[in-house]
């Protein structure tokens, strides 16, 4: 028997851009629900209608569209029992290559040959059935990878145990919150003993407590020698559950190699000069109001390279409107985390409670943060803008859009310069002495 999981030969996937969906999604298509079925025969006369009238007025009807490979030339192999963190900045194709691996779109060349059964986890509900309860849709999902149905049902608790639905099992899963979805999805995934497991970035919808309950679950499926493969931006979890990386750049492998040396790679992709923040196209949102510029000022003005630990200083987010719509309550956040990707903190102007008003044709919104505590390391920033009003939803959002290089400095006024091995923030604190007689009571009970 082969020890090879998964192999990868050349891979490819080409969308053509503007087209709802190319001449190499046809198996996506299979998968329709009747309604979007009977939607598209209702929309059929108006597409045509559309068509003859571009024919009419340009005299031919456009027949080219561009070309985008989300995957180019991709070749790797997994073995039996290896847990791969496949990473890379958003855009770089890793979703893509888990649709391909998970058979949900079929590659536009090249080929992938599996070995085992695929258990795929790569949005919340994947695979699940609206209008079937949640126990019949285990047992769909259990006939899909092909177990029997003893076999299912011998996993049949533990599964709704772990997913902490017992109460709602016999309901309809179109009634389930996104979070009950969630933790349905992930525990029959990882249950129903696939021999590959494939997860992708869900996990950052769940609360604290399930992520940790899930990575827990997926070492113990590893330490049973299946496959998984994992997809986060999260280095440390990376680090701590895989034993293995790919690191994935603008739909090509840019690394592959030991886990701890691919985010070593990653992080020092990502920390290289790129695009501009203007130029940058990996982003989100519908791009009305984008952020073309960030920077870092001192109180004075004055634009700084680095910072010091226990500094005031000023964030710059350089925005342009590109729609004439007018926006008012505006939020712009900026989430900071560690070079390992874990979270810092996260602050935004409604936290604060200041208002921009109806926002200009550009101009910049100034986060100023007071003695900044933390240690000295490098940081990353996400930025987004979120519109309040109106229609709502996101304007724009770009991750990765600036490194922080925090320096060591006096955050406490005393020379005692805390090294970044304690922990990388810093705590506004003091101490005192108390006499032994305000705490009798305490020393009678000890």
């Amino acid at each position: 028997m082969s020890d090879i999981a998964i192999q990868v030969d050349g891979l490819g996937k080409m969308y053509r851009l503007g087209a709802s969906m190319s001449a190499s999604d046809t198996l996506s298509q299979r998968y329709g629900s009747l309604r979007d079925s009977l939607a598209g025969l209702a929309r059929a006369p108006l597409g045509l209608a559309a068509r003859l009238a571009r024919r009419s007025s340009t005299g031919a009807v456009r027949r080219h569209r561009p070309d985008f490979w989300a995957l180019r030339g991709v070749n790797f192999t997994i073995n039996d029992g290896e847990v791969v963190g496949i990473i890379g900045r958003n855009g770089a194709g890793k979703s893509t290559l888990l649709k391909l691996i998970s058979e949900i779109t079929e590659p536009t060349e090249g080929r992938i040959t599996i070995h085992g059964r695929v258990a795929s986890l790569l949005e919340v509900g994947t695979g699940f059935h609206p209008e079937l309860t949640g126990r019949e849709n285990i047992i769909l999902n259990g006939s899909i990878l092909g177990m029997s149905r003893a076999e299912i049902m011998r996993k049949f608790d533990e599964i709704v145990a772990f997913a902490e639905v017992e109460q709602f099992i016999d309901t309809q899963v179109k009634r389930y919150s996104s979070g009950m979805y969630l933790r349905l999805a992930f525990a029959v995934a990882a249950h129903l003993e696939p021999e590959i497991l494939v997860v992708d970035e869900v996990l950052a919808v769940g609360d604290a407590a399930f992520q940790k309950k899930c990575l827990g679950k997926m070492s113990e499926v590893a330490r049973g020698g299946r496959t998984v493969l994992f997809v986060s931006h999260n280095m440390a979890a990376v680090e701590s559950l895989c034993n293995r990386g790919i690191v994935l750049q603008r739909g090509q492998v840019a690394f592959t190699g030991s886990q701890a040396d691919a985010v070593t790679h990653y992080l020092a992709l990502a920390a290289e000069k790129g695009d501009s923040l203007r130029d940058r196209t990996d982003r989100q949102g519908s791009g009305e109001v984008r952020i073309v510029g960030m920077e870092v000022r001192d109180t004075k003005g004055n634009p700084l390279d680095v910072v010091a630990s226990g500094m005031d200083v000023d964030f710059y987010l350089h925005f342009e409107s590109i729609s004439s719509k007018m926006h008012r309550r505006v939020i712009a956040s900026m989430a900071v985390k560690s070079h390992l990707e874990v979270p810092v903190f996260l602050q935004h102007n409604r936290m604060t409670g200041d208002d921009f008003g109806e926002l200009s044709a550009a101009g910049a919104m100034v986060c100023r943060v007071r003695r900044l505590a933390l240690a000295a390391s490098t940081y990353r920033i996400s930025v987004s803008l979120l519109a309040e009003s109106g229609h709502g939803g996101y304007l724009d959002g770009v991750t990765d859009a600036m490194e922080l290089t925090v320096v060591e400095g006096d955050y406490y006024g005393t020379g005692e310069v805390p090294p970044s091995t304690h922990g990388i923030c810093l705590a506004d604190a003091s101490w005192r002495m108390e006499p032994t007689q305000n705490n009798k009571a305490f020393l009678a009970a000890g």
